[in-house]
């Protein structure tokens, strides 16, 4: 993989979560998540990896791990709000490019957040990337909470959808998965900083609301998302106790 030009890998951290509270400064093998998942970011090419927090205790415990933080205003709407007035803070200029890494996934894998940010530099087309893998099991596919996206022939985005896509017009009864096989998307962006600064600007799509998903307001105001194909399927991501627990033992283990 070429190298990517110089990029901000930002982190945004909010302390309040229904299913799991305080989730940023939970203990994994010793460390705050948030620390945990910092450190694995700095293992990419990324020039730097900040913490976006909406708590000066976040910002407290990075500081105490050497990790930059940024404290934040408390009320934004989503990550993408905080991570718009992070680089209103950090100055960065509207061409660099920033990656949203998300404050709960301890296991990231370096190599996804360069190929991320890898995917943006090559697209000028585009002012946002994402990443996908294929999906090899049907319950993925046709379950809810599983993203999936669809894309043309240059990995450009085309939709992305908690329904079975693409519909297999006549294989739906088969049992069996269509082929190529549908691609499930991964929750890590690739900003243009002058893009994530608009982003906050847009209207919010109906398609969004219906779908919740944040990245369909991207594309329902005419912007293009590349998307970048993994071979691999991320490490697990942490939102509830039970969560928590296999992170833990995952790490342990290791």
């Amino acid at each position: 993989m070429s190298e990517p030009a110089a990029f901000t890998v930002l982190i945004p951290a909010r302390l309040a979560s229904t299913r799991l509270p305080n989730k940023p400064l939970a203990d994994i093998a010793g460390l705050p998540m948030v620390v945990r998942v910092a450190r694995q970011a700095s293992l990419s090419r990324a020039s730097r990896c900040v913490v976006a927090a909406d708590d000066a205790r976040i910002v407290a415990a990075c500081e105490t791990h050497g990790v930059p933080a940024l404290l934040t205003r408390a009320d934004h709407p989503s990550g993408s709000d905080r991570l718009a007035q992070a680089c209103e803070l950090l100055g960065l200029g509207d061409d660099e490019i920033v990656v949203n890494v998300q404050g709960d996934e301890p296991l990231i894998a370096p190599g996804l957040i360069d190929a991320v940010a890898l995917e943006l530099a090559q697209r000028s087309d585009c002012v946002m990337s994402t990443a996908a893998h294929a999906i090899d099991e049907r319950d993925d596919w046709l379950n809810p909470n599983v993203v999936k996206v669809v894309l043309d022939q240059r990995r450009t985005a085309l939709y992305f959808s908690r329904a079975p896509l693409p519909w297999w017009r006549d294989g739906m009864d088969s049992g069996q998965l269509p082929s190529p096989a549908p691609l499930r998307h991964i929750g890590i962006y690739g900003y243009r900083a002058g893009f994530l600064r608009r982003f906050p600007t847009l209207s919010p799509a109906p398609l969004e609301i219906q779908e919740s998903l944040e990245q369909l307001r991207v594309m329902w105001h005419g912007e293009r998302i590349a998307v970048h194909l993994s071979d691999f399927a991320p490490g697990p991501g942490v939102d509830t106790p039970a969560d928590l627990e296999r992170v833990r033992q995952l790490l342990t283990q290791a």
